[in-house]
C-alpha cells in the first residue's frame, strides 16, 4: 500500500513539472515589422519650439498582435534638424530633411537582431536659399513606399534611397530626377502618383520645383 501512495506522488510531481516546463507562447513573442506613422511632417518654419508626434506600431507573432509600441520603442534623427523624444519631434531652429527612426529588439537572437522603421521630417525657411522652401534655385522631393508589397526606391542624380519606408533630399531647381522602384521578395511594382509625366513602368521622372516639396509614392503590390 505505501508503494502505491509513493509511486502516485511520485506521478503527480512528475505530471506538475512537465506542465511547468511546457513551453509558453508567450515566452516566444516576437516583433516582426515596425511602422511609423504619420508617414512624414513638414515645418513651415524653423521657429523652435514647433512640435509633431510620431507614433510606432509594432506586429507581433506568437501571439500575433498589433501594438502601439511609441513608448518602447528607441527614437532617432540622422541630421540635426529637430530634437526628437518618445516619437515627439521639436524643431530647433535648423532647417533641412532628416529620416526618422524608430528601433526596437526582435524578441530572439539578442540584441543586435532588431527591427527598424522610419518616416521623415523636413523644416522649411522660405527666407533661406539654402533651406527648403527657401528659394526658387532648390526643390525637395519626398518619396513614400506603399501598399501590400515591399520595395525600394533610388533616384538618379543620387539623393533618394528609400529602404521601404519614406524619405526625401533636396535637388537644384529644374533638376530632372529619374526615380527606379525595384520590388522586394514575392513583390511586384505597382504604379506611380505624382510623377511628370505620369509612369506606369518601374521608372518615373520628376521635374524638381524651384522652392516646393513633390510628393512622390510608388506602391509595390503582393500575389
Amino acid at each position: 500500500m505505501k508503494r502505491s501512495y509513493i509511486g502516485l506522488a511520485l506521478s503527480a510531481l512528475f505530471a506538475v513539472g512537465a506542465a511547468l516546463s511546457l513551453p509558453s507562447c508567450g515566452n516566444q513573442k516576437q516583433l516582426v515589422s515596425l511602422q511609423v506613422q504619420p508617414s512624414g511632417f513638414t515645418f513651415a518654419l524653423p521657429t523652435p519650439g514647433a512640435a509633431g508626434q510620431f507614433t510606432a506600431i509594432g506586429t507581433f507573432i506568437h501571439p500575433p498582435s498589433t501594438e502601439d509600441v511609441t513608448s518602447k520603442a528607441t527614437w532617432a534623427v540622422d541630421d540635426n534638424v529637430v530634437d526628437i523624444s518618445g516619437g515627439l519631434v521639436t524643431t530647433n531652429g535648423n532647417c533641412g530633411s532628416a529620416n526618422v527612426s524608430a528601433t526596437m529588439p526582435k524578441g530572439t537572437g539578442g540584441r543586435s537582431n532588431i527591427v527598424i522603421g522610419y518616416s521623415f521630417v523636413t523644416v522649411e525657411n522660405p527666407n533661406d536659399p539654402n533651406c527648403p522652401g527657401g528659394s526658387a534655385t532648390s526643390g525637395t522631393l519626398v518619396v513614400t513606399p506603399a501598399g501590400a508589397g515591399v520595395g525600394t526606391v533610388a533616384s538618379l542624380p543620387t539623393g533618394i534611397n528609400c529602404p521601404g519606408t519614406s524619405c526625401g533630399a533636396q535637388f537644384t531647381a529644374g533638376v530632372v530626377v529619374t526615380l527606379t522602384a525595384s520590388p522586394g521578395a514575392n513583390s511586384s511594382f505597382g504604379s506611380w502618383a505624382g510623377c511628370t509625366p505620369l509612369s506606369t513602368a518601374n521608372e518615373c521622372t520628376v521635374t524638381i520645383p524651384g522652392g516646393g516639396v513633390v510628393n512622390v509614392t510608388a506602391t509595390f503590390t503582393s500575389p
